[in-house]
């Protein structure tokens, strides 16, 4: 009978490991889905960046155009 205290032990720990994976879990998933979100948001406004600068490129273009006319 001295292995019982042993194996409630590691019956213990497993229970605990398991719990703790579960917590895990649940962190990684909120994480993922911040990651994702702030993805997006910054490709968005990357593309907002991109079209503002273009837009201001094909102003000057027009408008150093009509200055050499």
């Amino acid at each position: 009978m001295s292995y019982l205290p042993s194996i409630a032990l590691a019956v213990a720990g497993l229970i605990a490991l398991f719990v703790l994976l579960i917590k895990l879990r649940g962190v990684l998933r909120v994480l993922t889905h911040t990651m994702s979100m702030v993805a997006t948001n910054t490709r968005k406004r990357t593309g907002l960046l991109r079209a503002r600068s273009a837009a201001l490129r094909v102003a000057i273009a027009r408008r150093r155009g009509l200055e050499d006319r």
